[in-house]
């Protein structure tokens, strides 16, 4: 139970295959409390074989909580896959297939990803093409994960060249966001995760930025109770856009502020040295930069610079720290590993820019048309000084 707190919040995303169900807040695991997943868990697993996958440290931590939520499945099957980005490769992806075949999965079997966001991102891309399709649901531990990844059927894995190069839309039945989950995730972890929430924030909900900007301590402390309110309204924001654009062609693709450079951040350094969260704040702060270079912050100069100190307060790692040598993030090697990315287009690198503070709907920019030598001399200035705005007298891009 929850402990005389509230209950958990149910959400739902209706989209072209059907409707997912969206359960946050402390409590929202338990079998025995009154508006959590149980309601929708129970039947859509009963008499069925479940297939869990998740890392031996999530199942260590948290995998007694799963077992009641559970209990209806006529057998359940742990799949254990690696922690972090590890997990997201053709060879782990092979291999999770030939453990579900092994194990007797079949098309009405269920699978349960149960971790943060690689591991729901193999397990769905895994369910998504496992006997051309079985259904999932998506449990996230992480922050991260909770306000982002588990929520609008993005799957993927990596190759060597780009992060989820890979991948397919398969939507979970059901996403159960415990935020009382969160409280065993090192600050960092959390920190990272805020990320995702603040850019959904600055692109969708003015009173969240607030909210966050406020509440900081408490969110890195991983106080259930003030978490609960966080992921839900971020999960709610995204889950709006996702629902209007469902498949990314359109305005969903705003959700990408800041993951341009951040995926090249990652790929470059071999995702290590960054969490993704992190990776995506250098990403947003560089977004920033080239909004004030495309003379896009004439109305919010304010909120960009908000927007900074509140990244500051998270303490990200130095990218010097992050790279091994100086080679790993030269400007010109993180443009070629943009360009690779899976949000460009055949006429080029399409960026997501800030425009002003959210307000329901996404308030961004999709700009195709910057000059890439421009963009390049950008670049340099930020990787010297990534919190620094832009200042000098370059012409606007």
């Amino acid at each position: 139970m929850t402990g005389g707190g509230e209950r958990p919040r149910r959400l739902r995303l209706a989209h072209p295959g059907g409707e997912t169900a969206v359960f946050v807040g402390a409590g929202a695991l338990d079998a025995g409390c009154s508006g959590s997943a149980a309601e929708v868990v129970g039947p859509w697993l009963a008499g069925r074989a479940v297939f869990v996958v998740s890392t031996p440290r999530v199942l260590g931590l948290h995998g007694e909580r799963l077992a009641p939520l559970l209990a209806p499945a006529a057998r359940r099957v742990d799949l254990a896959v690696p922690e972090g980005e590890a997990a997201k490769t053709p060879a782990v992806a092979a291999d999770l297939w030939e453990r579900l075949l092994a194990a007797g999965g079949r098309r009405d079997s269920r699978v349960v990803a149960f971790g943060g966001g690689s591991v729901g991102d193999l397990a769905g891309f895994a369910a998504g093409t496992f006997l051309r399709g079985v259904e999932v649901a998506q449990v996230p531990t992480t922050l991260l994960a909770q306000v982002d990844a588990s929520l609008g059927g993005k799957t993927g894995i990596d190759l060597p060249g780009g992060k989820n190069a890979v991948g397919l839309f398969h939507h979970p039945a059901v996403v159960v966001a415990d935020t009382r989950l969160l409280a065993t995730l090192p600050d960092a972890e959390r920190r990272a995760g805020l990320v995702e929430a603040i850019k959904m924030a600055l692109v969708l909900d003015g009173a969240l930025l607030a909210r966050i900007e406020r509440e900081l301590p408490a969110l890195v402390a991983g106080d259930a109770a003030a978490l609960a309110p966080v992921v839900a309204a971020a999960a709610a924001a995204k889950l709006g856009v996702v629902e209007r654009d469902p498949d990314e062609r359109d305005e969903r693709r705003v959700l990408n502020l800041g993951h341009t450079l951040g995926h090249a951040l990652e790929t470059a350094l071999g995702y290590r040295g960054l969490r993704h969260g992190e990776a995506v704040a250098y990403g947003l702060l560089f977004a920033l930069r080239l909004a004030e270079r495309r003379g896009l912050d004439a109305a919010e100069p304010a909120l960009f610079a908000c927007v900074r100190a509140l990244l500051a307060r998270l303490e990200l790692p130095p990218l010097a720290a992050a790279a091994g040598g100086a080679s790993e993030l030269a400007p010109d090697r993180l443009l070629a590993l943009a360009s690779r990315d899976k949000k460009a287009r055949e006429s080029g690198l399409v960026w997501v820019l800030p425009v002003a503070l959210g307000e329901g709907r996404a308030v961004g920019r999709f700009v195709g048309d910057l000059d890439p030598a421009a963009v390049a001399t950008e670049l340099v200035a930020f990787l010297a000084d990534p919190f620094a705005p832009h200042r000098d007298a370059l012409p606007q891009l």
